[in-house]
């Protein structure tokens, strides 16, 4: 079920959604394929999905969803902003669970992600809205299986801001 839902294109994290629309799309024309498939619309999904349910767990300050989402068997490292980096799974949910046990922990929302998959490995830039401001971040996945998996974050101090993101399909006007 998990491999399914990593598939699923995550609204309103970045742009793109492909999905599952047919290989023979003029939007597919050229692209690479294995066995039939397209491989690149979906990974870069994949990982967007992947990304989302980092933030959607920080928001919901869900701590064994979070652990969930960083890898277990990869070596992992984190750069909250103003902090030294902590390298390690222990280090880095011991900051998780401070930060996300904390009722004074900033909310923090994903906006314009944009992902470049590598292969088995896939970066996803964005920024992070907080109160006041954005940040600028930088979360790099590994694919484990058929799942993308946190290695590193990395957020930090930005003078940008992410372009206005387009409205939902079914948003807006009627006509």
């Amino acid at each position: 079920m998990a491999v399914v839902a990593q598939l699923v294109r995550a609204p309103g994290c970045g742009p793109g959604g492909w999905g599952f629309e047919s290989p023979r799309s003029p939007q597919f024309a050229g692209k690479p394929r294995a066995r039939g498939r397209v491989l690149e619309p979906l990974e870069h999904d994949a990982v967007l999905f992947a990304n989302e349910a980092f933030y959607r767990a920080f928001a919901a300050r869900d701590l064994a969803a979070m652990e969930e989402i960083w890898a277990r068997h990869c070596p992992i490292a984190c750069i909250h902003p103003g902090w030294p980096p902590l390298h390690g799974r222990q280090a880095v949910m011991r900051s998780w669970q401070g930060i996300l046990g904390n009722p004074q922990s900033p909310a923090v929302a994903c906006h314009g992600a944009h992902a470049t998959v590598f292969g088995d490995s896939a970066m996803v830039v964005c920024f992070e809205g907080v109160p006041g401001g954005f940040l600028v971040a930088t979360n790099l996945f590994v694919r484990q299986g058929a799942v993308w998996k946190l290695v590193h974050h990395q957020a930090g101090p930005t003078s940008g801001q992410p372009e206005e993101e387009p409205a939902e399909e079914g948003s807006g006007r009627p006509n």
